[in-house]
């Protein structure tokens, strides 16, 4: 997540409204009946064991506390850092709920569905919703997705008044939106802004609807909507710096969640695809080194080993410059494309490797939750007797262990200094190509480098355990 981003029920802040000029619309009294009654008040509670505390009677204040809450852990919910510490029950007391959190959320068909924020119930116990009319409604998790921070919550109900939903993809940058929500637990408190920015990179899985909508402390969850009464987007973080709002907030856009609610609702579970790479971005010297006609693309930095684009062929160092037939502009693009395939699917990706373009197919599998990787520690096997141009002394790659990283030749570095300790190459990294040209050896990759025009950059793909990268090297800097 970019730094300064946090969720916005989580944030105190003063309430910022933009001036309303003559030129634009007079009020949104019409827009907010029409739309109001679908929002809801979502508050939740947890459940605290009267065996809550089970280490020796000590003072919170004694020196000991930390000691003993280390070693005695509390069983049951933990406090959730972004909502503020549960209340301390006292020991030996009867079980007892006590409140945890509260946002918004919507109705999104008149049978009760609702969708909301996946922080917003995070940990919750019991789920309690409120609507306009204070009509209140004991909610039941249908499902919950961290990764895209929505959650559809079911409330028992017929014919409840729902939300209309709209079409991010005809959102404007300039239109204007309002926010509704509960901040501060304010119910059915109305926020208006412009749409700032559409496609927003956060880090985050789903890009955002940046807006400028005040947005507090309780809104999370709750709807953004257009001027025709539609829903476009769940409120869902803002940008601070401080801690309080600072005029940005990011919603995320309605189709994607309701894709997402979907399969909450079908599944119980968001089902992504995956095909077994890490990937980064590609800078403008590393296109410019390889021959690329401008810096897009997803460069490939590790393949699992027999996953899926490792069986396809997909090497490290690859760039994955289309996918199932759309161009990959950046890295965030390829992981929503592939997390958005099911799982079983024979995707075309194209690469471009050594200068040239190569198509591949690929089969999507489905996403797990993640393992630990255990990079190897290369070693180093005897200096060549002196550096090269780009101060690099490297030595042929044992076949074991180009086996082991499914290489053929390579160079191993066994010191390095100068330019190309400059750029970030260390002892024990691996050179697999130079300049587009796989490297065979050293006394191939000592050609290669005399051959070098000195003024210009040179591109090394390294790897370094398990990952790849290109690494671009100024000979003439020293």
């Amino acid at each position: 997540m970019v730094k300064g981003l946090v969720h916005s029920c989580l944030i105190v802040s003063v309430l910022a409204l933009p001036d309303l000029c003559a030129a634009q619309p007079a009020d949104f009294s019409e827009l907010v009946e029409r739309t109001a009654p679908a929002v809801v008040n979502i508050r939740t509670t947890a459940r605290l064991s009267q065996h809550a505390q089970q280490f020796p009677d000590v003072d919170e204040n004694d020196p000991g506390w930390e000691f003993f809450r280390r070693f005695f852990p509390q069983p049951g919910p933990q406090p959730n850092p972004h909502q503020g510490p549960m209340p301390r029950i006292p020991r030996g007391g009867p079980d007892r709920e006590i409140p945890r959190g509260q946002g918004s959320g919507f109705i999104i068909s008149p049978d009760g569905y609702v969708l909301t924020n996946h922080h917003v119930v995070d940990g919750a116990d019991e789920i309690t919703v409120t609507l306009p009319d204070k009509r209140e409604f004991k909610g039941h998790l249908v499902g919950s997705d961290q990764r895209s921070d929505v959650a559809l919550v079911k409330v028992d109900g017929a014919g409840l008044p729902s939300s209309k939903i709209g079409d991010p993809v005809k959102l404007k940058v300039g239109e204007w939106v309002i926010a509704i929500g509960s901040p501060f637990g304010l119910q059915n408190t109305v926020t208006a802004g412009i749409v700032s920015a559409k496609g927003r990179e956060t880090g985050e899985l789903l890009p955002f609807i940046q807006t400028d909508a005040a947005v507090n402390p309780g809104n999370s969850g709750g709807p953004l909507i257009n001027m025709r009464g539609e829903v476009v987007g769940i409120n869902s973080q803002i940008f601070t710096t401080s801690g309080s709002y600072a005029g940005i907030s990011f919603a995320i856009p309605i189709d994607e969640a309701m894709r997402i609610s979907d399969q909450l609702r079908t599944q119980g579970k968001v089902v992504r695809g995956r095909i077994g790479v890490l990937i980064g971005e590609v800078s403008r010297e590393v296109a410019e080194a390889i021959g690329m006609p401008k810096a897009a693309g997803a460069l490939v930095s590790s393949v699992e080993g027999d996953g899926p684009a490792d069986k396809a062929g997909v090497k490290p160092g690859d760039v994955i410059i289309k996918y199932d037939g759309r161009p990959v502009e950046s890295s965030n693009d390829l992981r929503r494309m592939v997390a958005s395939t099911k799982p079983g699917t024979k995707v075309s990706a194209t690469v471009w490797r050594n200068g040239a373009q190569r198509d591949l197919q690929i089969t999507v599998v489905e996403m797990q939750a993640d393992q630990p990787r255990q990079a190897r520690a290369d070693q180093g096997h005897g200096p060549a007797p002196a550096a090269d141009a780009l101060g690099l002394v490297v030595s042929d790659v044992p076949a074991d262990q180009q086996k082991d990283l499914k290489i053929r030749g390579g160079v191993q570095v066994d010191n390095v200094d100068g330019p190309a300790a400059l750029a970030g190459i260390r002892p024990g990294d691996v050179i697999v190509s130079l300049n587009n040209v796989e490297v065979t050896g050293a006394k191939q990759f000592g050609e290669l480098v005399a051959k070098l025009d000195l003024a210009k950059p040179a591109a090394l793909l390294v790897r370094s355990g398990e990952q790849s990268r290109y690494v671009i090297v100024h000979p003439s800097e020293h």
